[in-house]
């Protein structure tokens, strides 16, 4: 019988694939990695400019170059924000988006397929160790980082039946 990989190594091949998927990608878009992130981040929802710096991990000085950039490519832009017009907020255009799910589009077919393999019992399972190990790494950035908010608590632990 073969040896069963464990979760954590599983996890870390993951992590790294991912890595290097957000490199590939950003190169072949013609972008930085931090403006690939920028707008992996803005296709959430707007932010602001402060907000977007929080998330990338730079400075404001930097994120401003960042959006600056992707203003430049049409990628990005900017408004004033709905209810305080002193405050701004970075929104993403049509060609942003189609920048982002041109190069992310195969990997998104593929895992909603993987996800529809699942059953919902299944699905909850995994779900919570992804949880887990998001707060974990979570944990570690915002320990790197001092001055930063603590991380949201872990979802509880809830016994599977085996």
């Amino acid at each position: 019988m073969p040896e069963q990989r464990s979760l954590l190594g599983a996890l870390r091949d993951l992590v790294e694939a991912g890595v290097r998927m957000r490199h590939t990608v950003a190169r072949a878009a013609g972008l930085s990695e931090h403006e690939m992130v920028a707008l992996q981040h803005l296709g959430r929802g707007s932010v602001g400019p402060a907000e977007l710096a929080r998330l990338l991990g730079v400075s404001t000085a930097a994120s401003t170059g960042i959006v600056d950039r992707l203003a430049a490519r049409g990628h990005v832009v900017r408004r004033a924000h709905d209810a305080d017009r002193r405050r701004t907020e970075l929104h993403l255009t049509d060609t942003g988006r189609q920048e982002v799910l041109a190069h992310l589009s195969p990997m998104l077919v593929a895992l909603r397929a993987l996800d529809e393999d699942f059953d919902d019992d299944e699905k909850a399972v995994v779900e919570r160790y992804l949880a887990g190990a998001t707060a974990a790494l979570r944990e570690v950035s915002r320990a790197a980082s001092p001055g930063s908010p603590p991380s949201p608590p872990r979802p509880p632990r809830r016994p599977t039946p085996r």
